[in-house]
């Protein structure tokens, strides 16, 4: 089994705006780490490279989805060096959703999961809290038998 991960944000304003041009400014390096760390299987992208044109949630949320081999790599990449320095601007680049905005769960090797997959993970983690289909980095389950 893979980890897969899904992120949502609300921007506080356009992505071409003067007050989201470091995110954007880091978008490239940071997907570029990602996609070179240990551990890293896939992460969703436009034609642009990164996900930032889809928006199933509104206008004004972007996604972030990716596939991990691991909850340690995952978590090696989000706390390593760079990705945390930009993790630690997140208020200054989106606003608070007033529900979940990060979900994990287990997927066979085999299978990349689709948005939709994502959202009813993502609403499963809102309505029930974290359990083995939908979790989080500060409640884990491990893969299915």
């Amino acid at each position: 089994m893979h980890l897969a991960q899904l992120n949502i944000a609300r921007l506080v304003a356009p992505l071409d705006s003067a007050a989201l041009a470091p995110f954007v400014a880091a978008l490239d390096e940071v997907n570029a780490l990602a996609d070179a760390a240990a551990g890293f299987v896939w992460r969703l992208a436009d034609e642009g490279g990164n996900a930032t044109a889809l928006r199933p949630w509104g206008a004004d949320v972007i996604v972030n989805m990716s596939v991990w081999e691991s909850v340690q790599a995952l978590r090696d990449f989000v706390y390593g060096p760079r990705h945390a320095q930009v993790l630690r601007r997140r208020r200054e680049w989106f606003a608070g959703l007033g529900s979940p905005h990060l979900v994990l769960w287990w997927v066979p090797v085999e299978e990349l999961p689709t948005l939709e997959q994502a959202r009813a993970r993502l609403d499963l983690l809102e309505a029930n809290g974290p359990g083995p289909r939908a979790f989080t980095l500060g409640q884990l389950f491990g893969p299915p038998e």
